[in-house]
């Protein structure tokens, strides 16, 4: 395809996307499926641009002077991609394939784009106005800078599977990757991200992905998985299993002794639990279904650990998903927060007395983090808080109240919070 038509392929998707409220994917596989003449390389530019325009919507707006989607997509190959003014102006301009010549007042914006300097904190950190004093509550003045690295690519972060390698022979085996150990933990390893219109590599696609010597997690959700703490012999449930990563995590660290329990409201998140179980070699799985009556009643106050990754916003993964913050609305927040207050009250019932709940999401937000936990504190006296760590080189993540907050900006991950509650004896 040429510039021309990418640019006008770019823009069909974003409006699909914001027109009928479609996931980027959706909207991406929708328009494929309609030009079967683009070629893989034309997938991933198209992608990549729709991502970084909604990574970064407000501030090109602002920037451009101009909240249209045509403006975001000329501005990000600008101001963003670099491209030069005038291989723009070929490719708007292109009689066939183009979105149409470029305006004065565009080529003024692209010559002069406006400082961000003088733009209040939500559009210089491209989120909704309406989440403002949420970020206020957490970062104070830094909150469009902390909303600023969510608005960045993401790495593709990788754990080492030690129930069947070690970091050592892993690396060895991501050489063609250029993988690094990323820090913070001994078992992480992470591929820089891609540039924005290339395609990430693919590391399933190796044979020691096959054999299970890792997996694709991010370095937060890692870091979320090992303020569980010493689980070798214990007894550990996953309440929201979903896909089975911090399953997975915890059966690593586990090394197949005691027993882990993996369940979820869904069973359709299950699905891939026990094939991605068996790749790990992890031989002390439980898998239990909702399908099943009283699927986990023989597991009450029976756990030594209960980890609850929490149904959420997902407001720390919007480098990954950055379409969600625009579809995210007070509705869905104030859903998901009764949601976490049912799966905590949940998961209490099934901790042992000196057992310990491990409570995650992968949100920023403090009605859905310190907010959740003081009023579940309120409801279970019995509970009181444990520093979410003890590792010297995470302790420094620790909030006041001794929870792990972890962002972009901070720690190089995506967004997580993590609140350690241990019942009394």
């Amino acid at each position: 395809m040429r510039d021309g038509g990418r640019l006008t392929a770019a823009i069909e998707v974003l409006t699909e996307i914001e027109t009928r409220h479609k996931p980027v994917r959706l909207a991406m596989k929708n328009w494929g499926e309609g030009a079967r003449y683009a070629g893989s390389k034309d997938r991933a530019f198209i992608s990549g641009l729709v991502l970084d325009v909604l990574r970064r919507r407000r501030s090109l707006g602002w920037r451009m002077g101009d909240d249209s989607l045509r403006a975001a997509v000329l501005g990000t190959l600008h101001l963003h991609w670099d491209w030069p003014i005038e291989r723009l102006a070929d490719a708007a301009g292109d009689e066939v394939h183009g979105h149409g010549p470029l305006t004065d007042a565009e080529r003024q914006a692209l010559a002069a784009p406006r400082d961000l300097a003088d733009a209040p904190a939500a559009v210089r950190g491209d989120y909704p106005d309406w989440l403002d004093a949420s970020f206020a509550r957490v970062f104070g003045d830094h909150r469009a800078e902390e909303a600023a690295a969510l608005a960045e690519r993401a790495p593709v972060d990788l754990r080492v599977n030690t129930i069947k390698t070690d970091p050592v022979r892993a690396l060895k085996a991501l050489t063609t990757f250029d993988a690094r150990p990323p820090g913070l933990l001994p078992n992480a390893l992470r591929v820089a991200a891609p540039a924005a219109a290339d395609r990430s590599g693919a590391v399933e696609a190796i044979p020691q992905f096959s054999k299970g010597w890792f997996e694709v997690q991010d370095l937060g959700s890692q870091v979320a998985a090992s303020a569980a703490g010493e689980v070798k012999g214990k007894q550990v449930l996953d309440l929201c299993a979903g896909g089975g990563g911090k399953t997975l995590a915890l059966a690593a660290a586990m090394g197949n002794t005691g027993q882990i329990y993996a369940y979820d409201s869904d069973a359709r998140r299950l699905t891939d639990t026990i094939r991605r179980g068996d790749r790990a070699g992890v031989r002390n799985l439980q898998v239990r279904t909702p399908l099943n009556p009283e699927p986990l009643k023989d597991l009450a106050a029976k756990m030594d650990v209960v980890f609850i990754d929490a149904p959420c916003s997902g407001t720390g993964s919007w480098r990954r998903h950055p379409d969600t913050k625009w579809r995210l609305t007070p509705e869905t927040l104030a859903k998901r927060q009764a949601d976490q207050d049912l799966v905590l009250d949940d998961g209490a019932g099934f901790v042992k007395p000196g057992g310990r709940m491990v409570y995650v999401t992968c949100s920023v937000l403090p009605e859905e983090d310190e907010d959740r936990v003081a009023a579940f504190l309120g409801r279970h006296p019995e509970f009181a808080r444990q520093p979410a760590t003890a590792d010297a080189e995470l302790t420094r993540f620790l909030t006041a109240d001794g929870d792990l907050r972890l962002t972009p900006r901070s720690s190089g991950t995506d967004g997580f919070y993590v609140s350690v509650l241990e019942k009394a004896r």
